[in-house]
């Protein structure tokens, strides 16, 4: 059967294991439900769809009292009411705002599933983790759980423009907007919804970060109704939609001669438009803003700090219960690649820790993984675990800016569990990053991940199919940090392509070397930005290195990497709390695959592995290449395992991937070859 990747990791496709669908039907034949919210209209609706699609069983939906086969499903309270489940007590203790309960309950008398909820947003979640469950062909004994998300929000960022076109966007236009108008194909936003809700996402913000031109107007009158019809589709799911703004809205849309956020009239439009918008959409979830960054203008333009742009947004919201969500993503982009003292990797913990405690409760933080941007290695950020008294949210890239643009294969999950179990020591051993962002280690108000979105109006969503594991892996992990890398990959394979052993083994295998064989053909040792300005693709290792970015190698005939110590350099290193920062202060305690993020070394130095670093380079660009050529030898052992569509278009990324791998070793061995005039000992050919 073809399958041009729509569906994602919902196809519900046929289960063909005819005891297992046996077992499976003594728990289906009815769904009980007592169907009063759009939530558990969208989760029988689901159940439906699901249990039709695997068994080609069409439950019956009722609501008297359940029958002795079947599903039942809603919150506690209603089940308790109902059905008289008193034993629930303890479980219902467990279970919290969105997680969910399902339980079996087995007598001569009684084939049930109970799926349950504090809120019908998690019976919501327990029915897509059942669904889950059955296509990954658990035994219906195994399915018994309690789950809580280990986030409270979770969120994606779209960069879309009203335009049409996404900002670093690889998988086609939105399916938010269309020639500067919003609601462009409510049908897609509605199968998004879906997709988001079946990995637990909770949080949306409908459009780009730079909001310019038609994009500022998205809070105005004129937009507002289009607005709300896309909040109606997503609070189907248990989604709640948030606005990027500018900061100047009050110049460009409210006649105000300023934006200066003392300002009395200031204030007050912002109060004014808030109430607006909540009329409209009465759980809008807030803002998000990017401010005195890369040319968004904010409150530095009138002598104010972020604490004061940020709290007096955060006042206008606070009636409705609104939220604003403030980018860390500060710092000079226009320095001079002359000036070895400032370092754009310090920015954001200059700018924001001394503001620590000053934010008003229901602001947010948003802090980039990394304190550069979505490199493909960079360390965590020290502004994660740098402040205690202030909400944050984690911000990863689900999009592949600068890994692979989704023309490349490139599993994301592994490289986010590396920052998330990275302990920061900010209230000593085990402060890891997870604890930090959940708000547990803290014990904030707010806690979260956002990660920027990857889908387009590509009718595989994604571009490359295999990127859909990122979406998926994204979601899952946000919703419970502990599972592993391996586990996700398994998990997506299984919903995605079946569970023939040899398909779930040979794609889980490519994922989970996706990303070592992409670090391996990029930029070495954690340095960075090899890339072309602009669209940041392809390999150009000085395509950066004289510009205002502040994105530099420091490559010269002798060695390579930016001094970021405190003794010789930027002082970077002494962000960190002490255990982190002792260790990369020093070449013999800095991980290899970060040395020349801290350190300029010569290319002779010994790493720990026992090479120099120009051997290095060369190995690792090598290998890379070789790599991405196995991955498609892999792929092509599963033709007669794939569908055609899907199949063929997988193989046409991995061909253009072994083609560009090359590209990638030539240019960046032919680069360093002449830099040090060292030779490869292994005698391959450098140009």
């Amino acid at each position: 059967m073809g399958d041009n990747g729509y569906n994602c990791w919902l196809r519900y496709t046929k289960i063909e294991k005819t005891e297992l669908i046996d077992n499976y039907k003594k728990y289906v034949a009815t769904i009980w439900a007592k169907i009063d919210s759009q939530l558990l209209s969208s989760a029988v609706n689901e159940l439906k769809k699901g249990i039709w699609g695997l068994m080609e069983t069409e439950p019956e939906v009722v609501s008297e009292k359940p029958a002795f086969q079947g599903i039942v499903l809603g919150t506690f309270d209603v089940i308790e009411e109902m059905y008289a489940l008193e034993f629930l007590q303890e479980e219902k203790n467990a279970v919290k705002e969105e997680g969910f309960l399902i339980k079996l309950i087995m007598s001569d008398t009684r084939h049930n599933i109970i799926i349950a909820g504090k809120t019908d947003k998690g019976v919501l979640y327990g029915v897509f983790y059942f669904l889950r469950s059955l296509m990954t062909q658990k035994e219906v004994e195994q399915i018994e759980t309690i789950e809580n998300p280990g986030n409270a929000l979770r969120f994606v960022n779209q960069w879309d423009n009203m335009d049409g076109s996404i900002e670093r966007g690889y998988a086609g236009q939105s399916i938010f907007y269309r020639n500067n108008e919003i609601g462009y194909d409510l049908e897609r936003v509605k199968d998004y919804a879906r997709l988001l809700a079946s990995v637990g996402i909770n949080s949306i913000v409908i459009n780009n970060v730079n909001v310019r031109e038609a994009a500022l107007r998205l809070i105005m009158k004129e937009f507002l109704p289009s607005v709300e019809k896309i909040a109606d589709v997503f609070r189907a799911y248990g989604i709640k939609i948030y606005l990027s703004i500018n900061f100047t809205s009050p110049i460009h849309l409210g006649n105000l001669p300023t934006a200066d956020p003392v300002d009395a009239d200031v204030k007050q439009w912002w109060k004014e438009k808030a109430a607006e918008i909540y009329e409209y959409i009465p759980d809008f979830g807030g803002f998000l803003v990017k401010a005195d960054s890369e040319f968004n203008p904010g409150p530095y333009v009138y002598g104010r700090t972020h604490a004061d742009g940020a709290n007096m947004l955060a006042e206008a919201l606070a009636p409705f219960n609104g939220i604003v969500i403030w980018r860390c993503f500060v710092y000079n982009c226009l320095q001079d690649w002359r000036d070895r003292k400032t370092d754009r990797a310090k920015a954001a913990y200059d700018n924001f820790v001394p503001l620590d405690g000053a934010f008003h409760d229901n602001v947010i933080l948003q802090i980039k993984n990394g304190p550069m941007d979505f490199q493909v290695k960079e360390p965590v950020s020290p502004l994660l675990g740098g402040m205690s008294k202030t909400n944050q949210v984690l911000e990863l890239q689900i999009t592949q800016e600068y890994t692979g643009q989704q023309k490349h294969l490139c599993y994301l999950v592994p490289m986010w569990k590396e920052i998330m179990d990275f302990d920061t020591y900010a209230k000593g051993p085990g402060s890891t990053v997870k604890k930090i962002v959940s708000g547990s280690l803290f014990e904030r108000k707010y806690g979260g991940v956002a990660g920027v979105s990857n889908i387009g109006d590509d009718i595989n969503w994604t571009g490359h199919t295999l990127a859909q594991s990122n979406l998926y892996g994204y979601g899952r992990l946000i919703w419970n940090p502990d599972l592993t890398a391996e586990q996700i990959a398994e998990e997506w394979v299984r919903l995605t392509f079946g569970n023939e052993q040899i398909v779930v083994d040979t794609i889980c295998e490519m994922l989970m070397n996706s990303l070592q064989i992409y670090r391996n053909y990029n930029a070495p040792l954690g340095i960075g930005w090899m890339v072309n300005p602009g669209h940041h693709y392809g390999p150009n290792v000085d395509g950066y290195e004289y510009s205002k970015w502040g994105t530099y190698h420091r490559a010269d005939c002798f060695g390579i990497g930016v001094d970021r110590t405190q003794k010789s350099g930027t002082g970077y290193t002494g962000q960190y709390h002490k255990e982190n920062a002792e260790m990369y202060e020093s070449l013999d305690t800095c991980p290899d695959e970060l040395l020349l993020f801290f350190h300029h070394v010569p290319y002779t130095y010994i790493l720990k592995s026992g090479e120099t670093v120009i051997q290095h380079i060369y190995n690792t660009h090598f290998d890379g290449a070789e790599q991405a050529a196995e991955l498609k030898d892999k792929w092509m052992t599963l033709k007669h395992y794939i569908d055609e569509e899907r199949f063929l278009q997988v193989l046409e990324r991995l061909k253009i991937q072994v083609e560009h791998a090359k590209e990638w070793r030539d240019v960046i061995n032919t680069y360093f070859y002449r830099k040090s005039g060292i030779k490869d000992k292994l005698g391959r050919i450098i140009y």
